[in-house]
């Protein structure tokens, strides 16, 4: 039985990878859903001390490439390195993607190795020669089996269609080079048993099993009718099928053929985060190729649903490719980072719309967690002069807020760093924060500042200790989703002269109680999340 990534014996790195996004245009906000979630999980694991690596990369080779460039009179290389340099790597910045590393399959530390590993499939006896016809799809690059395909209406009437990009498919008939997936359906089905959690959600393994139970065909891995690819090493008139190419990044980028230390210490990947319309190429033949090379199997492979616009998936080809710049224009990055992941459950399909990401962020953002930050800083300021008092006077009610911070932090590290349950782990940390806006309602610290006593000014300093306190932890535990707002608050709180960098701060100890020195300089900084402006048009 193969090992998976959960298992990695002797390897140290927790490795996620996006997928490797094709570049026949800019990313819209499906690709920069992905792409955030595996920030704000590797960024949470690097908050745990681990050891981090995190993968995302573009797709450059295939016919859907060379059609694009053409269209466009320039070559597929011209074409991929503009999108590239002008599109892809600006947005992950702009979105504050902080991956180990940017994988194009047109650089040769890949292209080198992609034809090594085919080389050795081919002389192991896995590859051999053979014709195919079939109904294919130059969208997903991928070859349809009969009844996967829709009826055509409309101008497309009596035509089949691909059930994804709605367009009909071609008819190939090609020579290609053949790999025996067919030989490795049991081998799968044996894995898949033994590992119930490698194919995420329940719905996405149901369905793999349930094609892999009706029987295996062997795959193409060769095109013969275009020349924009890899070569195949022993016979240059083919070129390497582009999703045998393009998943072999998640070997190349780690050292696979090129740096044995750094491949042991991180291959295979933890965790593939893909979209669920490329689940069978992550689940069934990449586990395959690696069956066949004899190496270890990724640990997870969770397929993220749909964005929808209208009842529609968000796809430049839908016409609902929105950009994301779209929207951090008008929201902010970070409340762009937090609002697909705590409003879409992650693994099932959720609807966008303008007006819910409005409501959500003046609720939560602005009025629960950017108003308690700015109340706590200016009653710090007015009643202490700004420095943090000391916590003297605490009883049942400060005791209850420091159990809902520990239990915030054990809900949101199991939920975030374990079970991807991305909005489920917001959640517990905005229900904290709803908790301390109530502890404070309930305490009335303006009230309590009225009585001048010894007695009454302990008790103001204890209430106002206590919410510095839960912001402090808020900050380290929504640094991963929320990384300059964290930053600002984590500063207004004088916690970064006090107790060091928020990045060096780590999630399981952000409940213990008591971190925050008094005397600390609190400042009301900029307000968190201001009043947002008018819908643009």
């Amino acid at each position: 039985m193969a090992a998976t990534g959960s298992e990695k014996q002797g390897a140290t790195a927790y490795y996620v990878s996006t997928p490797i996004y094709y570049v026949n245009d800019a990313p819209h906000l499906g690709h920069a859903y992905t792409t955030v979630a595996g920030d704000v999980l590797t960024r949470w694991h690097r908050q745990r001390g681990e050891k981090v690596w995190y993968l995302t990369g573009t797709d450059e080779h295939g016919q859907k490439i060379m059609r694009t460039a053409e269209a466009n009179d320039v070559t597929p290389q011209a074409w991929a390195d503009k999108l590239v340099e002008e599109a892809w790597k600006p947005l992950w910045e702009h979105l504050n993607i902080a991956n180990d590393d940017f994988i194009r399959t047109t650089e040769k530390r890949h292209t080198d190795r992609v034809q090594e590993f085919v080389q050795d499939l081919y002389d192991k006896g896995e590859i051999y020669k053979g014709g195919y016809e079939g109904p294919y799809c130059v969208g997903c690059e991928e070859y349809k089996l009969p009844g996967d395909l829709i009826d055509g209406e409309g101008e497309f009437a009596g035509q089949k269609l691909c059930p994804i990009h709605k367009k009909p498919v071609e008819l190939l008939k090609e020579e290609n080079y053949f790999f025996k997936l067919s030989e490795y359906g049991p081998k799968l089905l044996e894995f898949y048993a033994a590992n119930p959690d490698f194919i995420q959600p329940e719905s996405a393994r149901n369905e793999v099993v349930n094609f892999v139970e009706q029987g295996l065909q062997d795959l193409s891995i060769s095109r013969s009718t275009f020349d924009w690819g890899v070569p195949v090493p022993w016979d240059d008139k083919h070129v390497i099928y582009v999703w045998v190419d393009a998943l072999l990044n998640y070997a190349t980028a780690v050292g696979y053929g090129a740096n044995q230390e750094k491949f042991d210490g991180t291959f295979p990947a933890n965790v593939h985060l893909i979209g669920k319309d490329i689940l069978r190429f992550h689940s069934v033949i990449w586990p395959a190729m690696l069956m066949a090379q004899g190496l270890p199997l990724p640990g997870k492979v969770v397929a993220n649903g749909w964005l929808m616009v209208g009842g529609e998936k968000m796809s430049k080809s839908n016409l609902t490719g929105i950009k994301p710049q779209d929207l951090t224009s008008h929201f902010g990055v970070d409340a762009y980072r937090w609002y697909f992941l705590r409003a879409i459950s992650y693994g099932s399909d959720g609807s966008f719309s303008w007006e819910d990401f409005s409501a959500r962020y003046t609720s939560e953002l602005a009025n629960d967690y950017g108003n308690l930050a700015s109340r706590v800083a200016a009653m710090v300021g007015k009643y202490f002069g700004g420095a943090l008092p000391q916590d003297t006077a605490a009883g049942d009610a400060e005791q209850a807020v420091r159990d809902g911070l520990a239990k915030a932090v054990a809900t949101a590290d199991r939920k975030i760093g374990e079970e991807l349950d991305f909005q489920g782990g917001i959640l517990a940390i905005f229900d904290f924060v709803k908790q301390v806006n109530g502890y404070i309602t309930e305490q009335e610290p303006w009230k309590v500042a009225k009585d001048t006593t010894p007695e009454g000014q302990a008790r103001l300093a204890t209430i106002l200790y206590t919410a510095a306190e839960s912001l402090r932890g808020v900050a380290v535990l929504l640094n991963s989703v929320m990384p300059e707002t964290s930053q600002s608050l984590w500063e207004s709180l004088g916690a970064e002269e006090s107790l060091g960098a928020l990045a060096a701060q780590r999630v399981q100890d952000a409940g213990t109680w008591g971190v925050l020195p008094a005397g600390a300089t609190v400042t009301k900084g900029a307000v968190l999340f201001p009043r947002l402006e008018e819908k643009p048009a």
